[in-house]
This record gives structure tokens, C-alpha cells and sequence, in this order.
């Protein structure tokens, strides 16, 4: 590995990581709740997250 420069499987790994975690938050804040809910019906994280919901403009009501 060269001085200064990323490697491309670093890179690779960071790029995936930041991308799942991306998709996470996405998904918790705009998605988690009615029939997309990995939870069922438990309210709890759409509650957690409700104002960051409108917030960032995904209606909910």
C-alpha cells in the first residue's frame, strides 16, 4: 500500500458501511411504521424518531 492512498478494499469497506447505515436511518425515520414495520405494531420507534419525521418532511398522520 502506497503512502497517502486508500486502498480499494478500505474504500470498498467504507463505502458499504456508510451505505447500510444510510439506509438504515432512512428507513427508521421514514418507513417504520404501518405495514413496513419490522416491529409489528409497536409504536415505539416512530414515536422516538416522530419529529425528526417532519422535520426532514415525511408526512406521518
Amino acid at each position: 500500500m502506497t503512502t497517502g492512498a486508500l486502498a480499494l478494499p478500505t474504500t470498498a469497506m467504507w463505502l458499504i458501511g456508510t451505505t447500510v447505515l444510510a439506509l438504515l436511518a432512512i428507513y427508521f425515520i421514514g418507513f417504520d411504521q404501518g405495514a413496513v414495520s419490522i416491529f409489528g405494531s409497536d409504536m415505539h420507534v416512530h414515536e422516538f424518531v416522530h419529529d425528526g419525521r417532519h422535520l426532514l418532511g415525511f408526512p406521518c398522520h
